[in-house]
């Protein structure tokens, strides 16, 4: 049985698809600045960026705070 959790903005999320609203609300550029790893700042693609996000725990907490930051600024706006 699912959980429901609506106050989770990463319930029922993918890191891909994080990533990839991520990228088309920011853009690579300022995404690399707002978190500075190399896979966003040189040569950026979302499967190598899965790949490193997937096995570095801190990067991939960054990646999902700044995710639920977006969220709630566009929930926000939104109303």
């Amino acid at each position: 049985m699912q959980e429901i959790q609506p106050n989770n903005p990463l319930h029922g999320v993918t890191l891909e698809q994080v990533l990839n609203e991520l990228v088309s609300f920011y853009g690579w550029d300022a995404l690399g600045q707002r978190i500075e790893i190399r896979c966003f700042t040189h040569d950026p693609s979302i499967k190598s960026s899965l790949k490193f996000l997937r096995r570095t725990p801190w990067a991939r907490e960054r990646v999902e705070s700044l995710y639920v930051e977006m969220a709630q600024s566009r929930r926000q706006h939104e109303a």
